[in-house]
């Protein structure tokens, strides 16, 4: 699948096979979400990759609108040193994971970290140094239904030269 096809297709799925996902697909998926943009190249990012199942159920129980990780084969959870653009950087990350995702064929979504309450404790129960923040988790399998919920129409959103 190409790029453009991968980005206009990509929607967030929260039911999943429990076909478990190969190390190398989650490792070319990582790879993809180290390769984004980055403000003064400072590449702030850490992945924590999460495949037992009872870690990620924690990770489920832990969120508010995430409950969903816990039947994923697979948690990926984006996590920045703490510094002026770690927000943006990690957020650019989770795009490109969320599309090298969808270039496999697999479905994924991703759950707030960023601000939450419940950032601290998911940090803490993935070993993260205290200067990391949490920016996203990912879910990321084979999906089980893959919705087809409607976007905006460009003309709706697209502006020139003035709002």
């Amino acid at each position: 699948m190409d790029a453009i096809e991968a980005l206009k297709t990509r929607r967030c799925v929260r039911a999943f096979k429990p076909d478990p996902l190969r190390k190398e697909t989650l490792e070319d998926i990582i790879d993809c979400g180290r390769l984004a943009a980055t403000a003064r190249n400072e590449q702030p990012w850490e992945f924590v990759v999460v495949t037992d199942p009872a870690r990620r159920k924690q990770i489920a129980d832990a969120t508010d609108f995430g409950k969903f990780i816990a039947n994923a084969p697979a948690c990926i959870a984006v996590l920045c040193e703490d510094g002026k653009y770690y927000l943006e950087d990690g957020s650019a990350a989770t795009q490109n994971i969320l599309v090298a995702a969808r270039a496999h064929g697999l479905g994924a979504c991703w759950v707030a970290g960023d601000k939450k309450p419940y950032a601290p404790k998911i940090c803490a129960l993935l070993g993260a140094p205290a200067s990391c923040r949490l920016v996203s988790l990912v879910a990321v399998g084979h999906p089980a239904e893959f919705p087809n919920i409607g976007k905006r129409k460009l003309d709706e959103v697209l502006h020139w030269e003035t709002f």
